[in-house]
């Protein structure tokens, strides 16, 4: 198996980096999980745009180059001959101890590409849908770190395993404000009088309200961008533990399930414990999409 560090290719084996980078010592860094299908991973220009967004505006760094990284992920995959694959891009602060060795006052960040098998989750996931908990912790709005992909994850981890503990496939977050946010590794759509319902990501907030922690995620915006071509309304709005658990279906989105279903909260059961039409539809509608973007 190939990685790629810092523009090499090198064997699994032989990847290494310093115990000074910023990403050990600190966690200092950001990340992009990503779906490949036919030896091409799935709209990855849209997720090195949001790296380098996230990298910029978190003074990690404002040199990244979109392009060079595209083809770094593609080539990750194609040198593995990888038809699908699940490819993660981590991009860190950098070796700190360069500052003390070369008085260098910029560090060149560490960007490793790895490509693995795509993760297999149960078929019954999507056909009987799975049920969810509430993380015990609250998002802050105004952490400045709320909203992106940073190595920060300890949290949402210990939250998911929690909820498997309880047989829960996902932990949703709320904000301080109780308003819903999304699960620890997915965002969260609901289904009302046949539209939809998704928190308001961070960069969609109205000018002058409260920021949000909600991450805007890849495939969250293919879905919206599915249902607006389907001519089924798109609400993006504070939602709350009502909302919830008077939806009619309700469904979770990231780059590895794609679409999984929710049918029950803890001891409450959602959408009548029942995996609703248009979650079916928007599944097969992704994948649909995914299949002629990626051949």
């Amino acid at each position: 198996m190939h990685v790629w560090i810092n523009g090499k290719l090198i064997q699994q084996d032989s990847a290494n980096i310093s115990i000074f980078d910023a990403g050990f010592q600190h966690g200092i860094g950001l990340f992009e999980t990503m779906t490949a299908r036919h030896g091409k991973v799935f709209r990855a220009h849209a997720h090195m745009n949001r790296l380098a967004e996230s990298a910029k505006l978190l003074l990690l760094s404002d040199r990244l180059r979109i392009e060079p990284l595209v083809e770094a992920v593609n080539h990750v995959v194609q040198e593995n001959n990888m038809e699908s694959a699940r490819v993660r891009l981590t991009l860190t602060g950098g070796n700190l101890n360069q500052l003390q060795n070369k008085g260098e006052k910029r560090i060149d960040p560490t960007i490793i590409v790895v490509a693995q098998p795509p993760t297999e989750y149960p078929q019954e996931f999507f056909d009987k849908g799975v049920t969810v908990m509430i993380a015990d912790g609250r998002e802050n709005p105004f952490d400045p770190m709320a909203g992106h992909k940073t190595l920060n994850y300890w949290q949402r981890i210990h939250a998911l395993q929690l909820a498997t503990t309880k047989q829960a496939s996902e932990a949703l977050w709320f904000s301080v404000s109780n308003h819903i946010s999304s699960g620890s590794v997915s965002n969260i759509f609901l289904v009302k009088d046949n539209e939809l319902f998704t928190p308001i990501a961070r960069g969609e907030e109205v000018e002058g309200s409260i920021p949000s922690s909600t991450l805007p995620g890849i495939t969250r915006s293919a879905i919206i961008e599915i249902a607006e071509q389907m001519e089924i309304k798109v609400n993006k709005k504070m939602l709350d533990i009502n909302n919830l658990l008077s939806a009619s279906e309700v469904f979770l989105t990231n780059s590895s399930w794609g679409v999984l279903p929710v049918v029950g909260m803890e001891r409450e059961k959602i959408a009548g414990g029942e995996v609703g039409a248009i979650s079916k539809q928007m599944r097969d509608a992704l994948q649909e999409l995914i299949e002629k973007e990626t051949q």
